[in-house]
């Protein structure tokens, strides 16, 4: 199947990212969210961060014109019933993907490719309550997506071969490359990332060491870009509580009990980045660590 028109459900973070990489690949893109001020926000970031790779010469000023122009938004989620692939983006909670597959999948064409960017809920349920499990597949794109090359692709019990390949199409022409990861929960990357995030906010709850010594203790020992309480903050604290949750629940197993100042954290708002305050507080002119 021949892919031209995309629509992207969610102008978030992960959404917008999306909508960036698939915009400089070619495709047109039809960017969603029941929020105007999301979308607005969304395009002037993509703008902004398409800007700062052609500061850096990585597309040219041609590339980040017709990228621009080969995007639209929408507040109507029907109004991407004419695509050829639709991402879901939305936040990570399994009610809020059904609700928008109910809305969505009577409007969709027949030969629709309907696809899921969940970082862990299982690809057989989403598929089972919609009209097309054989035409469905999880579709996991790193963060931030327009600097991160891996793709997980994740097959349903019932996606077929020409989903499966259309998708890996897709994958080559953004120029990432693929992971293929069976359906379960948390797949590949966030089944051994969380529960590491999860033992250092254990280490920290525990008073093994404060978050500072936790993060400069990854980076310069293991070598980790980001300390394991600087990245759960950038992903946001209440998606790694679900994704545990989801872990804990689907594979019964103690292990991955997620920590009970994880839950505390998320239960009082401090989410990381995105709520200004997490294992640090990015309030002020430096993030300082709130533990």
């Amino acid at each position: 199947m021949k892919i031209e028109r995309v629509g992207i459900i969610g102008a978030g973070q992960m959404g917008s990212g999306i909508a960036h990489v698939c915009a400089l690949a070619g495709y047109d893109v039809l960017l969603n969210d029941v929020n105007a001020q999301a979308l607005d926000q969304a395009t002037a970031a993509i703008k902004k961060n398409m800007e700062r790779q052609v500061s850096r010469e990585k597309i040219t000023q041609g590339d980040l014109d017709g990228a621009i122009s080969r995007i639209a938004t929408t507040g109507t989620l029907t109004d991407l019933g004419q695509c050829d692939l639709v991402i879901e983006a939305a936040t990570e909670r399994e009610a809020v993907k059904d609700a928008i597959f109910k809305e969505l999948v009577p409007a969709l064409k027949p030969d629709t490719i309907l696809t899921t960017n969940t970082s862990s809920i299982s690809i057989t349920r989403l598929a089972s309550k919609t009209d097309r499990p054989e035409r469905f597949m999880g579709f996991h794109f790193m963060n931030p997506v327009p600097v991160m090359s891996l793709v997980e692709l994740i097959r349903g019990i019932a996606t077929d071969e020409e989903t499966f390949r259309t998708c890996m199409d897709v994958v080559d022409r953004l120029g990432k490359t693929a992971a293929t990861a069976e359906d379960f929960p948390a797949f590949i990357v966030n089944r051994i990332l969380m529960p590491m995030i999860n033992e250092a906010v254990y280490v920290l709850y525990e008073g093994v060491g404060n978050v500072r010594s936790i993060d400069k203790a990854m980076k310069l020992g293991t070598n980790h870009p980001m300390g394991p309480l600087e990245l759960a903050d950038f992903i946001g604290l209440d998606t790694c509580l679900s994704i545990m949750n989801v872990l804990h629940d689907g594979l019964a197993d103690t292990k991955y009990r997620p920590c009970p100042l994880l839950t505390k954290y998320v239960e009082a708002g401090w989410l990381g980045r995105k709520s200004g305050r997490g294992f640090y507080d990015y309030r002020g002119d430096e993030p300082v660590p709130t533990r």
